[in-house]
């Protein structure tokens, strides 16, 4: 087979990373089939090394431009391939006579709040996506919740949509952060006291500001047990200028000098944080995966995650299980988790057996044979 990937986007963390361990790990596992990797040259050094069956086809327009979308069909084209697969629903081959397949990460979209209030820009959105969808040979879905909620909303049968799940990046699976490692987090970042986690994107469906609120009720149910006097909250992701009302609810809990706000952070000092963490906390509102509790997971620390979406079907029976909008249950739950050491020891060990039941050679080797399956669907037609 002959097999497009197109790897714009790659601009998107989240979706960077999906498409990043979908090639390696292609690229480890099938040496029999060619591979056409389409995008802009600079998104090629994230991939690495890839083997002779890999080609990489670079564009040369603007990812956004009208002139970038008619050349990555020419590109397609021009190299006859039997299958597209497009990692995301914001790209349509029409002027190809190859079938494509699209991976729905979620639908926070229509399931949360639209990226735009403009009604002609939804619908616009909205009909195009559904047309996308019904186009498609497959989609994969990247759980079981995702699956579910693409079906009743695009109206599509459950059998053309396959869940194809997520899994660790390699940087989660080195091993715990040496001591050496840790010294140095604690001096570039100044963490010099025991501390909560909540790492991801800061924006509503993330529920920062309930996070916020628990942690400092939190603070006071501690300081009437005389225990974690100088236990910390911090905050990794996006930069919190955009969102005024974080800084808000941080004043109006008086917590400001017990929160810290550090940024986007790299994997790999992402992955000592987590080492580090006493607890890492997690109420999203709405996931359509939800790989942060699985990372956590992965170093062994406990982790408070909602009982909605996806995050039930990625932490099992791993996590403390809240309702995302109870500030108090949130609030009553982190105190459990921090304060009874058997409970934590029991979750340290749910999790790194819950982390361990994701894994991309699974996942790549079923999208291998729904390729094969899609090739060979096309050729009979």
């Amino acid at each position: 087979m002959r097999i497009a990937i197109d790897v714009r986007r790659m601009y998107e963390f989240g979706l960077a990373t999906y498409i990043r361990n979908v090639v390696r790990t292609l690229g480890r596992l099938d040496s029999n089939n060619e591979y056409f990797i389409v995008g802009a040259a600079s998104r090629f050094e994230q991939l690495g090394e890839l083997p002779e069956n890999f080609h990489f086809l670079p564009l040369q327009n603007p990812e956004a431009s009208f002139g970038n979308y008619l050349e990555m069909h020419k590109v397609i084209n021009a190299n006859e391939v039997d299958l597209i697969h497009v990692p995301h629903t914001f790209w349509r081959p029409l002027i190809t006579r190859a079938p494509f397949v699209i991976t729905v990460h979620d639908l926070l979209d229509y399931m949360y709040r639209a990226r735009t209030n403009n009604v002609a820009q939804r619908a616009m959105h909205s009909y195009f996506t559904r047309s996308v969808m019904h186009r498609a040979a497959r989609i994969f879905a990247v759980s079981n919740f995702t699956k579910r909620d693409v079906a009743r909303l695009f109206n599509l049968e459950p059998e053309k949509i396959e869940v194809v799940y997520n899994a660790l990046d390699d940087s989660f699976l080195r091993g715990h952060s040496t001591p050496e490692e840790q010294a140095m987090i604690r001096g570039r970042y100044q963490v010099d006291s025991p501390f909560l986690l909540y790492a991801g994107r800061i924006s509503p469906h993330k529920n920062v500001a309930r996070i916020i609120e628990a942690f400092s009720a939190l603070k006071g149910e501690l300081a009437k047990e005389g225990a974690f006097p100088d236990l910390k909250l911090i905050v990794i992701g996006d930069e919190v200028s955009k969102n005024p009302d974080i800084r808000r609810a941080v004043i109006r809990s008086g917590v400001q000098h017990d929160v810290r706000f550090l940024g986007y952070v790299s994997i790999d000092v992402l992955r000592i944080f987590f080492d580090m963490a006493k607890v890492f906390v997690f109420p999203s509102l709405y996931e359509g995966f939800g790989l942060p509790p699985l990372e956590a997971m992965a170093h062994g620390t406990p982790v408070v995650a909602s009982n909605t979406s996806a995050l039930p079907e990625v932490v099992g029976n791993a996590a403390m299980m809240v309702n995302p909008e109870n500030v108090f249950e949130i609030s009553r739950a982190l105190m459990r988790v921090l304060t009874d050491q058997s409970l934590r020891e029991r979750m340290k060990a749910a999790g790194l057996e819950q982390a361990q039941r994701f894994s991309w050679d699974a996942s790549v080797r079923r999208m291998i044979e729904l390729y094969e399956q899609v090739v060979a669907e096309n050729k009979r037609r």
